[in-house]
């Protein structure tokens, strides 16, 4: 009898043993490990203060890029580009004077004072040179010939200054060196109003991104300081995997890794790969480290899904990720 207890109790440790050795030393379970999907989101505000308007999405809407988010009182910056606008014409209007010539009305009067001038010479040159032949035979004095050579003399003078009279009103109006620094103040000008039509532009918010509204944190009616946040977006591509990699496997893992990705209720197949590796250890254990305690320490990794699978993850989502090289 207590020989077949021992054959029995035999036979059953034999079997425990073969089961040992067919389920607990068989192939490892794929090495994996444990995250969570986060996402970075995109918060827009004005880039000035002013008060809200408008606000033109609501949470959970989906976006394209260019959409109009929101607006602001645009009152005084319509009447800055106005005033710059005006600004910048009296400047042209100032430069195109001072590049000008006098009036038609000035010009042909210095046209007229050199005509007459002219005129005045040739009567006085033709007398002279008459009296001067005369003077040889006696019908003129030398000194009616010294009279009128000296009033030639003069005639000449006062058609030069004419001249140059008539040069002057034909010129622009305005030294270089004015016509120089009127140039410049057109241009401060232009630039001003290129800053008021921005400004302008700005209190209309559009969406630099594709996405969804992830929240909307303030109403029309409310003034805002530069750069408060108005409208929060997520665009797909700013979602990512952030898991924790035990110290044993870490030099297994590398930044451009691909990684398997998978989730509860998500379509099979979904991959990424390994953005991030963190420097540091994310936890530290309260004891003394030792071998067999170095298991403790996890670091902090992440990976980033195909842009078109990217939307299927929601922040906060619990997500596993195995290695490529480690998938089944």
């Amino acid at each position: 009898m207590n020989q077949r207890i021992l054959l029995v109790a035999l036979t059953v440790a034999a079997l425990a043993v073969v089961a040992w050795l067919l389920l607990g030393r068989g192939e490892p379970a794929p090495e994996q490990w444990q995250g969570y999907a986060e996402a970075d989101f995109v918060k827009i505000g004005p880039t000035q203060q002013g008060l809200l308007t408008a606000v033109h999405v609501a949470r959970g809407d989906r976006i394209v890029k260019g959409a109009p988010l929101f607006d602001q009182d645009d009152a005084a910056d319509r009447a800055a580009v106005d005033q710059s606008a005006k600004l910048l014409q009296q400047a042209k209007d100032q430069l195109g004077n001072l590049r000008g010539p006098d009036k038609p009305t000035e010009i042909a009067q210095a046209e007229a004072n050199l005509r007459d001038a002219t005129a005045a010479r040739d009567k006085v040159q033709a007398d002279f040179q008459r009296n001067q032949t005369l003077l040889a035979s006696g019908a003129a004095t030398a000194q009616i010939v010294d009279q009128e050579r000296a009033d030639l003399a003069s005639a000449e003078a006062k058609i030069a200054a004419f001249q140059a009279a008539l040069q002057q009103t034909r010129a622009s109006l305005g030294r270089p060196d004015e016509i120089t620094a009127q140039a410049s103040g057109v241009e401060a000008a232009q630039a001003a109003l290129a800053q008021a039509r921005w400004r302008l532009a700005q209190r209309a918010v559009i969406s630099p991104v594709a996405g969804v509204v992830a929240d909307v944190v303030a109403e029309p009616g409310e003034t805002l300081e530069a750069g408060a946040p108005v409208v929060s977006l997520l665009p797909p591509e700013n979602i990512f995997i952030r898991f924790f990699v035990p110290e044993p496997s870490l030099a297994h893992v590398h930044t451009g890794d691909s990684t398997a990705l998978t989730c509860d209720g998500c379509p099979p197949d979904l991959t990424g790969v390994v953005s991030f590796i963190a420097p540091q250890a994310e936890y530290t254990p309260p004891f003394i480290y030792s071998d067999s305690t170095r298991s403790k320490f996890v670091f902090l990794a992440e990976a980033r899904p195909k842009r078109e699978q990217a939307a299927l993850f929601n922040p906060g989502q619990p997500v596993t990720v195995k290695p490529i090289s480690a998938s089944p």
